[in-house]
């Protein structure tokens, strides 16, 4: 399976690496994504990065407590895509490798353990829309595909 690639790789610049894991999680009659806005205002899905030698599976149950204060089970896996940016915020390059999944359940467990971030539901087709990443999008559209 090809890697979907988002932005434009320079050759000549030095890329931080940052590989993550995120999460699609829908409300219950699945018009809905609940997104993540960290202080900068961005949206995007539930995740991060992964630390040390966790498991894709470990990253998103560690990222999800403390983005949202959820427990999820693990649901079908969408694919892998890669976004190449500049952030204006770090003033670095980044490669983002990311390992996409959809929750097959969640429930709320305690308040964020992160206090920093907005959380957000919104129906899909804006969620598509207000998504920062190129991966994050290419994610949902490919959830959307397999629910067809």
């Amino acid at each position: 399976m090809d890697v979907k690639r988002f932005g434009t790789k320079i050759d000549e610049q030095d890329y931080h690496i940052r590989i993550g894991v995120y999460i699609l999680i829908l409300n219950q009659a699945k018009d809905q994504l609940l997104l993540v806005s960290p202080p900068n205002g961005a949206y995007l899905l539930p995740g991060g990065e992964i630390e040390g030698n966790e498991t894709n599976e470990e990253t998103l149950h560690r990222e999800v407590m403390e983005e949202l204060g959820c427990e999820i089970e693990i649901g079908t896996y969408l694919g892998e895509a890669e976004d190449f940016y500049y952030s204006t915020f770090r003033k670095k390059y980044y490669h983002n490798p990311g390992y996409f999944y959809v929750a097959k359940s969640w429930h709320k467990k305690c308040a964020p353990l992160e206090d920093f971030n907005g959380l957000e539901w919104m129906d899909i087709p804006t969620a598509i829309e207000k998504l920062k990443r190129g991966s994050h999008k290419w994610a949902v559209e490919q959830y959307l595909a397999l629910e067809k």
